[in-house]
């Protein structure tokens, strides 16, 4: 095997969920919403997936860019105007230095394979949580460098001219069915997906070749290859 690619958010991050509730919490206070903030996320954030899948290419926006702009349209669907951008600004704080999984760095360091990182990203995000962090990888690609998102194939194609890996001596792994199995599946790579939640279904319908529980369950599959 020449390598893996590893999603970060959630896979090697704990996931946005509690930093997307708390901006959230500020906007329903500072707009005075009658929603709960649980519910602005919802709407957000089902505003935000929906966008993502056609934000590849010369469509591309950031994700920075991306927050933004939704914010506005579902403040704006709530009949409120308000500046999106602070709110957007503290969810970058978060993507740039959000705690690593507990079994994060111990995979790092045993993982007998070199290491991608391919992670739906703003670049300088990403590049943060690794030099924060002093992850030992090999390279690291985000969607602004490819100027695609998973599941779009292209992020996956990048990755493989970036690392010079084989399509077929390479495995992904991510905590997405929809993002990093469909993505990888579309791009003819193998994948294993991390379900560390024991999730019953997820946002997709895709079959991954590999399930996994944590990071060690995926340490144990590289080390049998």
């Amino acid at each position: 095997m020449d390598g893996v690619f590893l999603d970060m958010y959630g896979t090697l991050t704990s996931g946005d969920r509690a930093a997307v509730e708390s901006v959230c919490g500020r906007v329903v206070a500072d707009a005075g919403l009658s929603i709960s903030a649980t519910e602005l996320s919802v709407m957000w954030g089902e505003r935000f997936l929906n966008s993502l899948d056609f934000c590849n290419g010369s469509a591309f926006e950031t994700l920075f860019d991306l927050e933004i702009r939704t914010l506005r349209e579902t403040m704006t669907n709530l009949r409120r105007e308000i500046d999106p951008v602070p709110y957007a600004e503290a969810l970058r704080d978060y993507w740039r230095n959000p705690p690593l999984q507990e079994d994060a760095t111990a995979f790092i360091a045993s993982c007998p394979v070199p290491i991608c990182i391919v992670s739906n990203a703003d670049h300088e995000d990403v590049v943060s949580v690794v030099r924060r962090n002093e992850l030992r990888v090999a390279e690291l690609v985000s969607s602004e460098e490819a100027r695609s998102y998973k599941p779009d194939r292209n992020i996956f194609d990048c990755a493989l001219r970036k690392t010079g890996w084989r399509r077929d001596r390479v495995w992904h792994c991510g905590d997405s069915l929809h993002s990093d199995i469909g993505g990888a599946i579309a791009a003819g790579i193998r994948n294993v997906w991390l379900n560390r939640v024991h999730r019953i279904h997820d946002i997709g319908v895709h079959e991954p070749d590999h399930e996994v529980a944590d990071l060690f369950g995926l340490l144990a599959l590289l080390s049998g290859n």
